[in-house]
């Protein structure tokens, strides 16, 4: 009745794969970021009942909250936050530039003698990578260490 032939879902599971990809990317994301309210929620809820019980709130804020809750204080510090952002820049920028020093080199090894100039396609994201790493040294905190690990 149906007459499949195997050549027929090959261009089928070939456009599936980064559809699936795509789709399992935003639902993992999703499903973090409400792991990760929930678990805030929790932290203030137990503030909130300590608080209820007669404990001083100034010791309830030099508690240590679990790293689990918190990703190292990137919700809670402000500073770490910046810190978190400007390392994020950083690598960002360093993948981008050599992503961009790569193309330029195998363009330029690829390319026809009439085409000599294609290799400054690779150009463009170099200097995405160069603008990254420059963003990140201007939003790095002048004037202040930073704080020594925790043990």
């Amino acid at each position: 009745m149906f007459s499949f032939d195997v050549g027929d879902f090959v261009p089928l599971m070939a456009m599936s794969i980064p559809i699936v990809a795509i789709v399992g990317g935003i639902t993992a994301g999703i499903v973090r970021m409400i792991q990760r309210q929930r678990a805030f929620e929790m932290v203030q809820r137990e503030r909130i009942a300590a608080i209820e019980r007669g404990l001083d709130p100034d010791k309830i804020a030099s508690l240590q909250r679990p790293l689990l809750y918190d990703d190292h204080g990137v919700f809670t510090d402000p500073a770490m936050a910046a810190e978190h952002r400007r390392q994020g820049m950083l690598i960002g920028g360093l993948v981008t530039l050599f992503v961009g020093i790569a193309l330029s080199v195998f363009l330029y090894g690829v390319a026809d003698h009439e085409d000599h100039r294609v290799w400054l396609v690779g150009m463009i994201p170099a200097a995405v990578g160069v603008a990254l790493l420059l963003s990140s040294f201007l939003i790095r905190p002048i004037g202040t260490s930073p704080p020594p690990p925790e043990r």
